[in-house]
């Protein structure tokens, strides 16, 4: 059992001038920079601030698979090897699991 609270998510609703006061106040140098006009779209016909919540979901989401592939392409370059066949973690995760032994 565990005393913390149960995580729940977040709804942040940003539009285009909270980004650039965020980002003059984050970075100073480069202030607000959108080559692409990202911040002034609105995706599949939902409002401006739901597409930025979209993109800074999606950038997280990507930044943290990029971060993993980095890792394990470290691990390889240094000549690290598992030694266990990758079938036989599978038909012992999952297959034994749903159809039975």
């Amino acid at each position: 059992p565990s005393n913390q609270a149960p995580r729940g998510s977040v709804a942040v609703q940003e539009s285009k001038a909270d980004l650039e006061a965020m980002a003059k106040k984050l970075n100073p140098i480069v202030g607000f920079w959108d080559p692409l006009n990202l911040a002034e779209a609105e995706f599949w016909g939902t409002s401006n601030e739901a597409t930025i919540g979209f993109l800074r979901h999606a950038e997280i989401k990507h930044g943290r698979i990029a971060m993993f592939a980095f890792v394990g392409y470290i691990v390889h370059a240094n000549g690290f090897k598992v030694r266990i066949c990758i079938a036989v973690v599978v038909r012992t995760l999952f297959y034994d699991r749903l159809f039975g032994p």
